[in-house]
Order: structure tokens, then C-alpha cells, then sequence
């Protein structure tokens, strides 16, 4: 941009347009920006000042635009729109009909013009008006810098993409090969809700989730994994392709759900990209691509974007077996079965600043910093997932008070038998009471989540959910009182030392390791759950572990720990964890 000659940048031009939007006189703006920069006189008369203004005004109110990635819009480059629909070029793709579901500004709409030359139809889709606009610009644009290329159909229509007609196309091209091309919104549709947005689905329970998973965790989804969801259906036996950028996430739930849906898709592929190069995000993220109109298949092939023709992993369905590394998980497939233990989320309270608390000089204080004096009983040592980066546990660093034993509980006692605690918690009443999750809705006072009777044993073994590392670490009890974990961890509770060290032994095993590393995604929000632990199969792994592999390591871990366990109670844990053999029902005459 150029003004009075001078070329100006677009962060100054930006800041001058809002500094001085309402105002008319020349010398109260030098005031303004003396104030902000030190520069006197900015402006030397009125005129220049109307001048700066008028051109300001006639600039922003073409190119500014509101910053919208916080609705999970993130527009693809030129480049990489290019670099796409050569690709599929390469793919030997020629469509004829290309559908763009949240076009944006066109990008991928020109792009196809640019590099497909048998296109009779373009449908462009998209809710922000500004857009529709400059997706049309763009397109006179393509056409008056290549005036000999083949001027298809082109649609640009202003509209949501959750209530347009996609059947409508699908009828009267089903007979031609169709392109579905694009980059829907990487945004959930909690968050969009929390913004208040329109451009939702209906509110349905798409996954058809129970109970509690449908209003919690569960129950939230993917935009870009409901609008690919909504495109295979309606187009699946229409011939054609799909290739979208999204969440890898968004991608191993379609594949996860493919074996449920049976879609008639094939050639599932995952194309890596550089989100933080390509969108200045750090979101891991692919484009996606699939075959329309054929036997349904239950895997995906993953490569690099960059370097397409080498496969670094093939996931998905292996029998009826869910893995992200299928070459893999085919050597130690035998370990994947069903863990003897129920693995244990930490506890869940949502209200830090009262309910986490930090010892100093024998005081408590919470996170308010005020300090804090109540009753020990309901004070518990407390562990997060950054603690659990050792063999061992080391003593707690935070506490954390314990409302309840069990889901549900009547925490009225609380105010008859720990007089302290209680006046500390109704004081504060007001931050359980802003806790937004509806888990809590029409619960006792202070309620919890995650706990139970597994929570007060004495000896865990635990891992985080968000850490990548494939470790599991031994929590000891520290004086006389089980430790507690956050929601972060997941974890096994035990009576005695012993089973706690033998299961120790079993998970943090090289086979284990290998089981987990086949059966996790490293690029999921996390990397651990408890439908994934509860995969290991602890008794067949007990099976391959030979007695010397077993006492070497007990005796490796009493000596750097200073514990005194033996093999005494080894045969017991074996009855314990395996699994009840089914009795065969015989018929009498």
C-alpha cells in the first residue's frame, strides 16, 4: 500500500485505521499518536490528515476481514491448494463436476480450474457472505490472466453448508466423475457453540453415544469429521473422489467408524502436511483421500505430503482389532486381549484454585495464595501427569482435598465432622458453583468426579493420558494415606506392594511397550485412555516372561529403590489375573 508516496505496511496501516476511527480533528490524532509513539506534529494540517483517513477507509474496507481462525477457519495457501490438485493430477483424476462444501476464497475452486481441463460443473458452498465475494473476484481474476481456458458451470453459492441440498447435485450428475475437494473448519462443535455461532448441525447425537459420553467428552465432535461423515454418505455410490484437509483426528474416527458405517469408500489414504508451514497452526493434521462408489475397506495408507510415494504405516482394522501400525501389531497381536484389572481415571474436580493445595513451611496454600488451615483427614497427596516421569513416584508435591469417597456422595458430613474444611469450601462455594461441565449440574456441595473405593488403595500403578512416553510408574503410599492423581492419569489400584510391583513388571515390559506403540496414535489428544489399556492382556504376557527375565528385574528394582519384594505371592497374582475359563453347558437327554 502506498500513501503520500510512501509505502506502508500493513500492521501500520491497520493500527492508524482503529486509532483513529472516530476521530475528526488532525490535532487531537498528533495527540494520540505523540502519546503512543513520541512523534510530534504527525500531521501538519487538516488536509493531510483527511487524506490519510479517506485512503485508509477506501483500503480496509476492500482487503480487512476479521480474524476467523478462532471459527477453525483456516485458509488454504494458493501453494498448497496447487500443490494438491497436481497430485491428484498425478493421481490420473479428471473430474468432471468439482464440489468445494466450505469454499472460502476459492483457492482450491481456482486451483482445479488451473489444473483440470474437463470440468463442466463447479459448486462452491460457503456461510461467510465476504467470502462468497472474494471467491468470485478470484475466479474473474483466473479467467482474465488465462482467457483460452475451458469456462465450466460455476456456482458460488452463500449458504450453510449443514442444511444445502447435496442430493440435488448427486441426482443430476451421477453419471459424471466427481471431485469433492476442499478444507472444512477445524473447529468442534462445542467450540463453535461456545461462540454462538450458526453454522452447526442439527443438534444430534451423530455418533449415537449413551449416557454420559453424549453430554460429556463423547459427545463432542469434529465439524470437518461431521461434513466428511455427511459427503460419503450422500455421494458414495456416485463414482468420484474425496480430498480434504483436516485433523488427523478426523481421520481415524472416519476409519474407526468405517467398520460400523460400511461406507462404500476405498483407498483410504493419509497425506501428512506441516500444519505449523502451511497454516502457522500447531494442529497435526493430513489431507485426506478416498475412492467413491466401491468396496468398502477398513485401513488407511499414511505418507508425507511432501514425499508421497513412501508409506510410513498402514492403520485401522486388523480383524476385529482397531491398531494404528497394522505391520506391527501383526507380531504381538497375541497381548491385545482384555486386562484382568479395570483401569482407573484420576479425580476430576474443575476448581483448582480452591481445591489444589501447595505445602510451605507446614502451611497450606491454594492457588489464590492465601493460606489455609484445615482438618488432615480429607487432604491427600496428589499427583499429576508430569509426576509420573520415573520408576517410582517421588513424594507428592501438591495436595488436594477429597470431598467424597464415591460418586454422589452426601458431603453434608463434611460440615459436622471437619468444621475447618467445610467453612474453606463454603467460602468459596462460588467457584464450584461457575464449574461449567454439566457433570456437576444437581450434585451435592463440592462434588468430584473419578472417585471411588480404587482410589484409597494404598499402592498404584499409573500413566499419563497426555504423555507420549510408554512408561508406567509405581505410586507408594506416603504417610499411612493413599496418593490421589488428577483426570490426566489412568491407573490400577492394588491391596499389597506385590501385585502392584508384578503388574509394574508386566507393563513396563518390551512387549508391552511394542502392544501400546501398535495400538495408540501419537498424534490424539491423548496418546493413553482406558479403552486402550484395558487392551492388555497381562496374563498372556506373564506367559512369555521367562522366570530369569523376572528376577532380575525384581531384584533390579528392589536394589535402586530400596523395596523388599519377592516371588512369594507371584502364583496368586497369576490365579488372579487369569481369565475364568467358560464352562461348557452340556445337554441331557
Amino acid at each position: 500500500m502506498n500513501i503520500f508516496g510512501a509505502n506502508i505496511s500493513c500492521q501500520v496501516s491497520e493500527y492508524l485505521s482503529k486509532a483513529l476511527k472516530d476521530i475528526s480533528l488532525y490535532d487531537d490524532a498528533n495527540d494520540i499518536l505523540y502519546e503512543a509513539f513520541g512523534v510530534l506534529a504527525f500531521f501538519e494540517n487538516q488536509t493531510e490528515f483527511e487524506e490519510l483517513q479517506s485512503t485508509l477507509n477506501s483500503f480496509h474496507s476492500i482487503v480487512s476481514e476479521p480474524d476467523r481462525a478462532e471459527y477453525g477457519d483456516f485458509q488454504t495457501n494458493c501453494d498448497l491448494a496447487n500443490k494438491t490438485t497436481l497430485y491428484l493430477k498425478d493421481k490420473e483424476l479428471s473430474p468432471q463436476v468439482i464440489i468445494e462444501p466450505t469454499c472460502g476464497k476459492g483457492n482450491f475452486i481456482v486451483a482445479s480450474l488451473r489444473n483440470f481441463n474437463q470440468i463442466e460443473a463447479v459448486f462452491g458452498i460457503e456461510i461467510y457472505k465476504p467470502y462468497v465475494w472474494e471467491c468470485k473476484f478470484n475466479i474473474v481474476d483466473f479467467f482474465l490472466d488465462n482467457p483460452n481456458t475451458q469456462r465450466p458451470d460455476i456456482l458460488i453459492y452463500h449458504f450453510n453448508v449443514f442444511d444445502f441440498d447435496f442430493d440435488k447435485i448427486q441426482k443430476e450428475y451421477s453419471d459424471k466423475k466427481l471431485l469433492i475437494i476442499g478444507n472444512p473448519p477445524w473447529v468442534t462443535n462445542s467450540q463453535l457453540g461456545s461462540m454462538n455461532s450458526n453454522n452447526l448441525p442439527r443438534k444430534i447425537n451423530f455418533k449415537k453415544h449413551n449416557g454420559i459420553d453424549a453430554i460429556t467428552g463423547k459427545g463432542n465432535f469434529d465439524i470437518a469429521e461431521y461434513i466428511t461423515e455427511m459427503l460419503i454418505k450422500v455421494f458414495q455410490e456416485t463414482t468420484g473422489n474425496i480430498a480434504l484437509l483436516v485433523k488427523n483426528s478426523v481421520i481415524k474416527n472416519i476409519v474407526y467408524e468405517q467398520r460400523r458405517n460400511k461406507h462404500k469408500i476405498s483407498n483410504l489414504e493419509k497425506y501428512g502436511i506441516d500444519s505449523k508451514k502451511e497454516f502457522n497452526v500447531s494442529v497435526e493434521s493430513s489431507l485426506f483421500f478416498l475412492n467413491l462408489n466401491s468396496k468398502p475397506t477398513f485401513d488407511c495408507k499414511e505418507f508425507s505430503f511432501y514425499k508421497n510415494d513412501m508409506l510410513i504405516k498402514q492403520f485401522g482394522w486388523f480383524t476385529n482389532k482397531f491398531v494404528s501400525n497394522i505391520d506391527n501389531y501383526t507380531n504381538i497381536e497375541q497381548f491385545d486381549g482384555k486386562s484382568p484389572f479395570v483401569w482407573r481415571q484420576g479425580i476430576k474436580h474443575d476448581c483448582t484454585k480452591v481445591m489444589e493445595l501447595d505445602k510451605l513451611n507446614g502451611h497450606f496454600i491454594n492457588k489464590l495464595n492465601e493460606e489455609v488451615k484445615l482438618e488432615n483427614e480429607l487432604i491427600y497427596g496428589f499427583l499429576k501427569s508430569s509426576d509420573l516421569k520415573n520408576t517410582i513416584a517421588p513424594d507428592a508435591r501438591k495436595f488436594t482435598i477429597v470431598t467424597q469417597t464415591k460418586i454422589g456422595q452426601d458431603t453434608s458430613y463434611i460440615k459436622n465432622n471437619y468444621p475447618k474444611t467445610y467453612d474453606y469450601l463454603i467460602t468459596h462455594k462460588s467457584f464450584f458453583d461457575s464449574r461449567k461441565s454439566s457433570i456437576y449440574n444437581n450434585k451435592p456441595l463440592f462434588s468430584i468426579f473419578g472417585v471411588g473405593d480404587y482410589s484409597f488403595m494404598p499402592y498404584k500403578v499409573a500413566i499419563s493420558g497426555l504423555y507420549k512416553t510408554f512408561h508406567f510408574t509405581l505410586i507408594l503410599p506416603q504417610e499411612n494415606k493413599p496418593v490421589m492423581l488428577d483426570d490426566t492419569c489412568y491407573f490400577l489400584g492394588f491391596d499389597t506392594i506385590e501385585f502392584a510391583v508384578y503388574t509394574l513388571i508386566l507393563l513396563n515390559y518390551p512387549k508391552t511397550i511394542r502392544l501400546l506403540e501398535s495400538i495408540t496414535f501419537s498424534d490424539a489428544k491423548r496418546t493413553f485412555t482406558k479403552e486402550t489399556l484395558m487392551r492388555v492382556d497381562l496374563f498372556s504376557l506373564s506367559q512369555c516372561i521367562s522366570s530369569n527375565e523376572l528376577q532380575e528385574t525384581l531384584h533390579d528394582l528392589n536394589f535402586e529403590y530400596s523395596l523388599d519384594v519377592s516371588l512369594e505371592s507371584w502364583s496368586n497374582y497369576i490365579k488372579k489375573i487369569k481369565p475364568v475359563e467358560k464352562k461348557q453347558l452340556q445337554l441331557f437327554a
